[in-house]
């Protein structure tokens, strides 16, 4: 009797720990959000890493591992809100999710996880006033569902920027010049409605000039990057914040722009120690030219390049021992389409050396994405203006991002706005 009510016992074990074996899975333990090809809204996936972040919950980012995938533990909410954004998700239990741990940890593999723990406050640097064009970062952040504030020249010369801990700049000329549209512009009203409303800022900010306006702007932001901030900028705002810099306290606007002539010595002066990027660049000074400097390419690049041909090829990097830049070149694909902008892209000759290429063009010696530290904090450049709009011109409409939920370009902004929410790490020597 005994030895049948030990039989007895053992069988009863055996089905209850094949039945919890079996239900273990509907338990499950963690969300994974896959980033390769299988995703079918790469974008808004951004936007519920941010969202999880906001209920206090750490999302590990893993780099390299399905196009940079996300897991974090799993709540009914959580996957109800993959369900709601329209974002691919799998249920994976507590085995699994350390089985993927384990393969990144890896010494031999080039995946890293990344923990995320911090929300970023995000600030946008964008006119009030209307112009006739858009913005992709402002577009994909709405789209992602990622909050943010708006802040201009008032704002930052104020003093806000301490408060957040990523600033974008939006297609901007930092330089006085109005993104020298006077040539072609200037008898539209939009124009005139731009000039008057940045000469208006200026005076109430105490300053006779738009240029000197945006020098104290530019100085603020430098400040804030100096400080521990991450900038991001793309299209004109790269080249024209740092030809900015280097001619503080030179005047290289024409007699249009600010009522008097350039120093006529103004190239000479300029100072290129203070650029976070560009050296040895020249100025353009005729004010018929829609270029600010040499850095930008777009005017010099071969008649062959067209949409069809214009790509350009991301950078692979160790994510164990780079995991910064590893993180900004997050992306389902290594090569992506190019897109033209006021600064299409940057000329390579004019980059100091020490700045991190991200993506480049290498038959033209472009380069489209880069990245460097100043201070405490880090900026990131991004040429072209939109990365779905291969010639986006003025009046335009915006991208409808509906149309490109998986985009390689536009995942490229959202791995910055994720990389504040990282533990900051310098790159390993």
């Amino acid at each position: 009797m005994n030895r049948m009510r030990h039989h007895f016992d053992l069988k009863l074990g055996f089905l209850i720990f094949l039945f919890l074996l079996i239900g273990y899975p509907a338990r499950a333990a963690f969300l994974l959000v896959t980033m390769d090809e299988t995703q079918k809204n790469h974008l808004k996936a951004y936007g519920l890493a941010f969202w999880v972040l906001q209920k206090d919950v750490e999302v590990s980012w893993l780099l390299n591992y399905r196009g940079g995938s996300f897991m974090f533990p799993y709540l009914k909410e959580f996957e109800s809100e993959c369900a709601i954004r329209g974002i691919s998700y799998q249920i994976i239990a507590d085995a699994q999710a350390s089985a993927i741990l384990l393969e990144i940890s890896d010494p031999q593999v080039n995946m890293e996880n990344i923990k995320l723990h911090k929300v970023p406050r995000i600030a946008v640097y964008s006119p009030k006033n209307k112009l006739p064009w858009d913005d992709a970062v402002t577009l994909v952040l709405t789209y992602a569902e990622i909050p943010f504030d708006i802040v201009y020249d008032e704002e930052v010369v104020g003093g806000v920027l301490p408060m957040y801990d990523w600033l974008h700049l939006h297609h901007e000329d930092f330089t006085g010049q109005y993104g020298k549209f006077w040539a072609a512009y200037k008898n539209f009203p939009w124009y005139h409605e731009d000039v008057s409303a940045q000469e208006q800022s200026a005076q109430k900010l105490g300053f006779s000039k738009v240029s000197q306006m945006k020098l104290a702007v530019v100085k603020n932001i430098r400040d804030f990057v100096a400080g521990g901030g991450y900038l991001f900028s793309m299209c004109s705002a790269p080249d024209s914040y740092d030809v900015a810099l280097s001619a503080a306290g030179i005047d290289i606007c024409d007699v249009m722009f600010d009522g008097d002539g350039p120093d006529s010595d103004a190239q000479a002066k300029l100072n290129y120690d203070n650029c976070f990027a560009f050296e040895k660049f020249t100025l353009s000074t005729n004010p018929y030219e829609y270029e600010i400097s040499s850095i930008d390419v777009t005017e010099t690049r071969p008649k062959s390049m067209t949409k069809e041909t214009d790509f350009f090829t991301l950078f692979d990097f160790s994510a164990k021992w780079d995991p910064v830049p590893s993180m900004l070149c997050q992306d389902h694909v290594a090569l992506i389409r190019g897109f033209m902008g006021q600064t299409t892209a940057f000329n390579k000759k004019f980059i100091k050396s020490n700045v991190i290429l991200l993506g480049e063009t290498k038959s033209l010696n472009e380069a489209r994405y880069i990245h460097g530290d100043f201070g405490k904090g880090t900026w990131t450049f991004l040429g072209g203006h939109d990365p779905e709009d291969y010639q986006h011109l003025v009046g335009d409409p915006p991208t409808n991002l509906n149309l490109h939920p998986n985009s390689p370009g536009y995942r490229l902004i959202l791995n910055n706005i994720l990389f504040p929410a990282a533990k900051k790490e310098k790159r390993k020597t």
